[in-house]
């Protein structure tokens, strides 16, 4: 059966996945939308990577349902990978092809592939369009990947830590290109390990911690008002750091600076004062920490 066109992207349901004594999905229910780049976030060896690989179609779930495009991964039509895009987290050996050279060869695999200009310029790789694939920096080389995963208009890209060992420029300019693509209305389902990238680029996050979703939000609303109540901390006149969640931080900074003129200290000004609202780092890290997981990094 073809696939519709109008079907979601990615419908999973009761997701489970062992290996011998470990379960490492124990059933994960995850939806993405057309058009939506979701970021799926959790600590190493927390089955990012495996779950990926099943709504790819390389590996096998032990049960649950898998739909993407509207078909089961292990059984969907040729016409169903035409549809999809894949960027693993290691770069692929190219040989002695350049850029331009690979995305033709590539390209003519499809019925309708994008143009190699604008592919190249969609990446960032006019300029290195001759240059052996070899040659390319690393952040280049994942550009390749990604223009070699694009060049069929897929509707679905899956995109596994793309920007690992990127510098800070290159990630930058990387997003630029991913968010080029969400504004063509391709869905994205994104590993990373960078919460600023996930700000950034996700329309929702799913946080995967003992084998399932543990909290899903867009990236603002992560973790509930509770989570991103204010933080102030100080540092006392013997030296010890304090902080508190306070719903009236100004209140609150207002009572410590009349404490610590109380206590003679100069101008009332507290050691080290400051307010802040936790990020999404922060309300990741304890997402992760309430749920049993020790390599939260």
């Amino acid at each position: 059966m073809i696939h519709e066109r109008d079907a979601a992207p990615i419908r999973v349901r009761g997701l489970q996945k062992r290996y011998g004594d470990r379960e490492v999905l124990s059933g994960l229910d995850l939806d993405v939308a057309p058009g939506e780049t979701y970021a799926l976030l959790g600590p190493n060896g927390a089955g990012k990577s495996t779950a990926i690989e099943i709504l790819e179609g390389v590996r096998r779930a032990d049960a649950g349902e898998v739909r993407v495009l509207g078909e089961d991964p292990l059984a969907a039509p040729r016409s169903w990978r035409a549809e999809i895009g894949i960027v693993a987290q290691s770069t692929g050996d190219a040989g002695p092809y350049t850029p331009r050279e690979l995305i033709s060869h590539f390209g003519a695999l499809y019925a309708r592939p994008r143009g190699i200009d604008e592919v190249l310029a969609l990446v960032g790789l006019t300029e290195q369009a001759g240059v052996r694939a070899s040659k390319l920096s690393g952040g280049q080389q994942r550009r390749l990947d990604v223009a070699l995963g694009i060049v069929g208009r897929p509707r679905l890209v899956f995109l596994d830590e793309p920007t690992t060992g990127f510098d800070p420029a290159a990630r930058r300019q990387f997003w630029e290109m991913l968010e080029g693509l969400a504004e063509e209305g391709v869905a994205i389902l994104l590993t990373t390990h960078y919460l600023d990238e996930a700000a950034r680029l996700a329309d929702r996050v799913g946080v995967l911690a003992g084998g399932r979703i543990v909290a899903e939000a867009p990236p603002a609303e992560l973790g509930g008002a509770e989570s991103r109540v204010p933080v102030v901390s100080w540092r006392d006149a013997a030296g010890v750091l304090h902080e508190e969640r306070s719903e009236a931080p100004a209140a609150r900074v207002a009572q410590l600076r009349e404490a610590a003129l109380a206590a003679g200290i100069p101008g009332g000004e507290p050691g080290e004062l400051q307010v802040r609202r936790p990020d999404l780092e922060e309300v990741y890290l304890g997402l992760i920490a309430q749920n049993g997981q020790e390599d939260a990094r």
